[in-house]
């Protein structure tokens, strides 16, 4: 079992994934029954590729509590705000399509119309991060759009881009090289 959990140790995964705190929870369990086996928390620090700071505190946990003790609490942080029932409500109204929700213009949900439709739904005021980590769990990403603007007028960037950009880049006029001497020459 130990070889399938070899492959990243704590430090270089971050884990804040369910997938992760998954892992960690299986890591921790492991060292529960090496525990049990009568490893040391070095033995076990070494087989798991964890520190043995981690292996240690784990020990003490175990011999308090047992297994259990070593049990996940959940990911850390508030509650999200929106709960799961709610989330896959809003799933649900997202399927529908911009246009069901009244926005005929375009069809693209943004993060200022998902907070609309969250306060519409649920009566909840969130924020745009807020609604951006409601996104991300369920599913969505960011996305550009595959089309250009009808309205782009390529000569004009063409000669934008020919007769102002280089005005622009230019760097700004050299100024003659400055004093970094402590003393004034006055004072001599």
């Amino acid at each position: 079992m130990s070889a399938l959990l070899i492959g990243m140790r704590y430090g270089d995964g971050g884990g804040l994934d369910q997938a992760e705190r998954a892992r960690r929870e299986r890591v921790r369990q492991q060292a529960a029954q090496m525990f049990a086996d009568g490893k040391s928390a070095v033995e076990v620090a070494a087989v798991l590729e964890v520190s043995t700071k981690s292996a240690y505190q784990w020990r003490r946990a175990w011999v308090a509590g047992g297994a259990q003790a070593l049990a996940s609490k959940g990911p850390s942080g508030p509650d999200p705000k929106l709960s799961d029932e709610q989330l896959a409500r809003l799933k649900a109204r997202l399927e529908q399509g911009p246009a069901a929700a009244g926005y005929g213009e375009d069809q693209r949900w943004t993060l200022a119309r998902v907070v609309a439709l969250i306060a519409t739904m649920f009566g909840l005021r969130v924020g745009i991060t807020t609604a951006w980590q409601a996104m991300r769990r369920l599913g969505y990403t960011p996305q550009l759009p595959i089309h250009r603007a009808i309205e782009r007028d390529e000569a004009a960037i063409a000669r934008w881009r020919r007769y102002q950009w280089p005005a622009v880049k230019e760097s700004p006029p050299a100024r003659p090289p400055g004093s970094c001497s402590p003393t004034s020459v006055a004072r001599r």
